[in-house]
């Protein structure tokens, strides 16, 4: 743990809360790729939003109770079953999540793969979570009041098959904290 402090790395959670989400078009091999470059660029359809919630994964347990241990329960994974990627932002001039959603209605609605980035204070990634096959399952437009001055919101809750976390993307953002400290302790960018 020594080296990975000294290189760094904080075992410490990422106090900024500075995150990219981006749908990917995987219908097929030319759309993944102009996806990607798509999200690499800034991912302009979706753009930003202030939270994403619903990042989960809850194993259902099966409860044996064998004969002759009566003292204990044993339990036993089953199935396992994911949340619902719930994601906010402020309304702009952009209609992609209404659009996307609508798509379905139409009958032209194709599933989506997406990322959900977690960006050190560097704005390098320190986690990222990969969903598979995600759906519209609920638009909220913004609720409007005349009476306040709160920013509209709208909202998309997406139902997908599964999350997997990226493994070793903490250790670039070390490696780019290293550096950055290496620049400015070492009166480069000072």
């Amino acid at each position: 743990m020594g080296l990975l402090r000294l290189a760094g790395f904080s075992p410490m959670p990422t106090m900024g809360y500075n995150f990219v989400v981006s749908l990917l078009d995987t219908s097929s091999g030319g759309a993944l790729a102009k996806s990607i470059i798509f999200s690499a660029v800034g991912d302009l359809a979706i753009g930003g939003f202030q939270e994403c919630s619903g990042l989960d994964l809850s194993l259902t347990m099966e409860d044996v109770r064998e004969g002759g241990r009566n003292s204990e329960v044993l339990h036993f994974p089953t199935r396992s079953e994911w949340g619902q990627i719930t994601l906010k932002k402020g309304v702009g001039a952009l209609t992609s999540l209404w659009d996307w959603s609508y798509s379905f209605v139409e009958g032209k609605g194709k599933r989506r793969d997406g990322l959900v980035i977690l960006l050190s204070d560097l704005h390098v990634p320190n986690n990222i979570w990969y969903f598979r096959r995600g759906l519209p399952a609920k638009y909220t437009g913004p609720t409007m009041n005349a009476q306040q001055s709160s920013v509209a919101i709208e909202q998309m809750t997406i139902t997908h098959e599964g999350i997997y976390q990226v493994p070793f993307v903490g250790l670039g953002a070390a490696g780019a904290g290293l550096v950055a400290s290496q620049l400015v302790g070492g009166g480069i960018l000072t």
